[in-house]
């Protein structure tokens, strides 16, 4: 089954800012239920003892984009707060609302709100991560993303999306609406696995995009593409 190109209620900017927040409310309940940040913190647990190895006394700072309500960004903060690593955290998304909506539920992290290309290309972070947002892109505009990704990641970046398949579509179609979520993410998650991908896809959108990086297939049908930044 091919990558559906169907739309997504909450790309459409002409949503009201009460639905859309009531959506990433909902999102950020999913996010929870199936241990969405997870792989996002192994992941840090990885990367943050190189990073203050080699620069001791220096916070960390990880940009995520496509942070939408802000639940990866408050997932980090507590994850260094226990581990006793300092992080410079920073959100990205082209929508105000999702700013708002992150600064109401305290999200410890600055934010710029823009879309991801208009990012000035002197502009970088240590680290570069995105949780279920590479979906929301199409083909082509996935390999200039991926492109993108080392020249603003100095250490590593990662990214987090769904793996497309009649299980999770099913489980998210009726899970849903077993829960009463809001409409919009009755209809968008449904269409988000089906927008999601699957191994070929990676390796194929990577051979296009001529990078280093390497997909991981990951529980609960995840998949982690992750490469070196470009330092």
């Amino acid at each position: 089954m091919p990558r559906s190109q169907a739309a997504e209620i909450m790309d459409d900017p002409g949503q009201s800012e009460a639905d859309f927040d009531a959506a990433l409310a909902d999102l950020a309940r999913i996010n929870r239920m199936t241990f969405a940040t997870t792989p996002l913190l192994r992941f840090l647990d990885r990367v943050a003892p190189d990073h203050h190895r080699e620069h001791p006394g220096e916070a960390l700072s990880v940009l995520d984009v496509g942070a939408g309500g802000g639940d990866a960004l408050r997932a980090m903060a507590e994850w260094g707060a226990r581990r006793g690593v300092a992080l410079d955290l920073w959100g990205l998304d082209r929508s105000p609302w999702a700013e708002r909506h992150a600064m109401a539920q305290a999200t410890p992290a600055r934010w710029v709100t823009a879309d991801l290309f208009d990012l000035p290309a002197e502009r970088r972070f240590d680290v570069v991560v995105c949780g279920l947002f590479a979906h929301h892109l199409d083909d082509a505009t996935l390999v200039r993303f991926l492109r993108w990704l080392p020249a603003h990641a100095a250490r590593r970046w990662l990214i987090l999306d769904l793996h497309r398949h009649a299980i999770p579509w099913a489980a998210v179609w009726a899970g849903t609406r077993l829960l009463r979520m809001h409409p919009m993410v009755c209809h968008d998650g449904p269409v988000s696995i089906a927008r999601g991908f699957d191994r070929a896809d990676w390796q194929r959108l990577i051979a296009e995009a001529g990078i280093d990086a390497t997909p991981r297939w990951v529980l609960p049908f995840r998949w982690a593409v992750e490469g070196p930044g470009g330092a």
